[in-house]
């Protein structure tokens, strides 16, 4: 996740101040006729000082009331004209050069600079372009909070293939995974499950919970909780859990009800400290929810309207997303909510089709080398941005025998894992699955084996990871709840991603009209 911090604002001046002069001590206010008697003179000349005096007097208090409300209205004129500073793109980056195959771990930081907070307007009333497609599975109101039930299936409109891709996680993983990778991910749910709080969210600061401190390397962003806690449940849906069936299912129960009754009504999981973040990551949660219990009735507004919030929030010039509603996009924003998208997709819900096309129209202004590479906000070539590029690619409908997508994949592949970057291992990792062959299982073997070697085994912490300060750009904010769930939504690849190119059903794309 990206995290964010307040910019700062530069007044811009309204005027100059307004200056009263004062007459000098010496100065008359006329001259007397010399032929006036001296009595006369005397009491004129007494009566022009009184007068003088006077009116000074009588100015300088009208000057001293003008000057709070002068003071008001130059506070307000700032106010209202003042200007946030400008934030500056990271400069284009070069296009790597491609080495010999890496055998070991190199470092991999997701270089690009922190998101700048902004007030978020969540209230905003989508443009008529952008309204969400008309339907059945659009005009359904959200309606009161809900709190899931514990029975059994209902299924909801719409949903046509009992589940999708989504349906039998854990029967295909226990299947497909290897078995080193078992008892980690199991000891990951194990974790996560201690930490959820009485509501059912999570915190990246989980010294509020029951953890009560015990484990180091918190996170200092206590204010997403929307998108603390689904990445707190992603793992567990990830892992087949659901709110209907598993060991966990009380725990999914709370989250997702958590997640709905924090939901606005237009659709809004958009929060200040998570932005367009937090929204993404909890569509994705509700729409594989919804899927995996092959359409929960309660479940299918919510996860619906979450995706037209997605539709109402793109930029309608560029087609991306980034922090706020409407905001020129980022490719790290964009890689949440098109997963969010194909999650709607797989789940048979409505996706607008100018939404994918828009998404599209971004990609193209950051690619580089005919979309081998991407960028942050402008053509590039960054790793980690390279990696959520191919994965859009991927989803929005891109071949595997696409050339650009060829060079993509030899470069994630010649870069390798990295050493704590869980942003980009968890893209590259998507990546690298469904692409398949001798280049997947070489990466396998070393993601795997790094992520189980650096998983803590005592204390409170077992079961968890946490890779350093400055391994990724969320690791410090999101702390070990945001590092543990990456490295095990990464360990629960076979489980969750059936490889893209060897399913029909993922491999459509999106509809174009």
């Amino acid at each position: 996740m990206a995290l964010n911090k307040t910019p700062s604002r530069r007044p811009i001046p309204v005027g100059k101040p307004v200056r009263s002069a004062a007459p000098a001590d010496n100065q008359h206010d006329g001259d007397l006729d010399e032929s006036s008697p001296p009595g006369l003179h005397r009491a004129l000349h007494m009566a022009s000082s009184w007068v003088a005096s006077g009116v000074f007097h009588m100015t300088l208090l009208v000057v001293l009331a003008l000057i709070p409300l002068l003071a008001a209205q130059s506070a307000s004129q700032q106010l209202v004209l003042s200007t946030p500073e400008e934030t500056v793109d990271p400069p284009d980056q070069k296009l790597p050069e491609i080495e010999e195959s890496v055998l070991e771990l190199p470092e991999t930081q997701f270089d690009e600079p922190l998101p700048a907070q902004e007030e978020p307007d969540d209230a905003i009333t989508p443009e008529p372009d952008l309204e969400p497609p008309s339907g059945p599975a659009t005009q359904i109101a959200l309606g009161p909070p809900i709190v899931l039930g514990e029975g059994g299936q209902s299924t909801g409109p719409g949903i046509t293939n009992g589940g999708g891709t989504y349906s039998g996680r854990d029967e295909v993983g226990r299947r497909v995974a290897p078995s080193g990778v078992v008892v980690p991910v199991q000891d990951a749910l194990k974790w996560l499950a201690a930490h959820q709080l009485r509501d059912g969210s999570w915190s990246f600061d989980h010294r509020e919970g029951p953890c009560q401190g015990r484990c180091g390397n918190h996170g200092s962003l206590s204010d997403a909780h929307m998108g603390a806690t689904a990445l707190g449940v992603l793992p567990f849906l990830g892992y087949g859990q659901t709110h209907k069936k598993g060991k966990y299912k009380d725990v999914v129960r709370r989250a997702l009800t958590f997640l709905v009754r924090g939901m606005k009504q237009n659709g809004s999981l958009h929060e200040p400290g998570g932005t367009m973040y937090s929204h993404g990551l909890a569509a994705i949660a509700l729409c594989e929810a919804y899927a995996m219990t092959g359409g929960d009735r309660e479940l299918f507004a919510p996860a619906q309207r979450s995706l037209d919030f997605i539709s109402a929030a793109q930029d309608p010039v560029g087609g991306g997303w980034r922090y706020n509603l409407k905001q020129a996009g980022d490719t790290s924003v964009v890689g949440w909510q098109i997963m969010a998208l194909k999650s709607g997709q797989l789940s048979s819900l409505t996706i607008d089709p100018r939404t994918t096309r828009g998404a599209a129209k971004f990609l193209d202004s950051v690619q580089t080398e005919s979309g081998a590479f991407y960028g942050y906000t402008t053509p590039g070539a960054g790793s980690a941005t390279t990696a959520i590029g191919l994965l859009c690619r991927m989803y929005l409908g891109w071949k595997r025998d696409n050339p650009a997508l060829e060079r993509g994949v030899e470069f994630l592949s010649k870069t390798g894992p990295s050493q704590g970057n869980m942003y980009y291992n968890y893209y590259a990792t998507q990546v690298m699955r469904h692409y398949g062959g001798p280049k997947w299982e070489t990466w396998d073997k070393q993601m795997r084996t790094y992520l189980v070697s650096k998983q803590a085994k005592e204390g409170h912490e077992a079961g968890s990871w946490y890779f350093g300060d400055g391994a990724d750009h969320g690791a410090a904010r999101g702390g070990r709840l945001y590092s543990t769930s990456m490295a095990a939504m990464i360990l629960e690849v076979y489980y969750s991603k059936q490889p893209l190119y060897a399913s029909e059903d993922i491999d459509t794309g999106f509809p174009a009209e």
